[in-house]
């Protein structure tokens, strides 16, 4: 079954909202709140799986309990636009912990990243000796993060 031939349905649906609020469920839970049985449920689960529809579970962290407290918006334009320098650019930017979301993006900036750091110094720290280093940047905008309105990770 190909994934772009497969439309979840209703359940599935269901299954994925469930799995957005709260991945430590059982299947058996799960079953019990879409009113199918745990075998279906676990099978419906497993082919997402499969088809990458579920990609990963993971733990949502309070950044600032872990002391990443500071966001950054980064946007980026690089100076020169080829196939090789985008390349090497994706693959340096992705080796950084600092970075937590990395998006191509179209208009004024070629890239947007979402950097957490501790502190202003230690982003400063980051971009100085981190960032700015890889090769192919030509302009840089940094965005603050002064106060987090809404985050989330369900798209359901």
């Amino acid at each position: 079954m190909a994934t772009e031939n497969y439309i979840p349905d209703e359940k599935d649906l269901s299954i994925l909202r469930i799995l957005q609020k709260d991945a430590k469920l059982s299947v058996r839970d799960i079953a019990a709140r879409i009113n199918l049985s745990p075998t279906p449920t676990h099978e419906r689960i497993k082919r997402m799986e499969k088809l990458g529809i579920i990609k990963e579970y993971t733990t949502v962290v309070d950044r600032k309990k872990v002391n990443k407290g500071m966001m950054v918006i980064c946007m980026i334009a690089l100076n020169v636009h080829n196939k090789k320098t985008a390349g090497k650019f994706i693959e340096e930017v992705g080796k950084l912990k600092e970075v937590v979301e990395f998006y191509n993006i179209s208009g004024d900036f070629d890239f947007m990243l979402k950097i957490l750091a501790p502190n202003m110094d230690e982003f400063h720290e980051f971009f100085v000796n981190k960032l700015s280093e890889i090769e192919g940047i030509g302009q840089t905008k940094s965005i603050f993060v002064m106060n987090s309105i809404k985050e989330s990770s369900q798209i359901l």
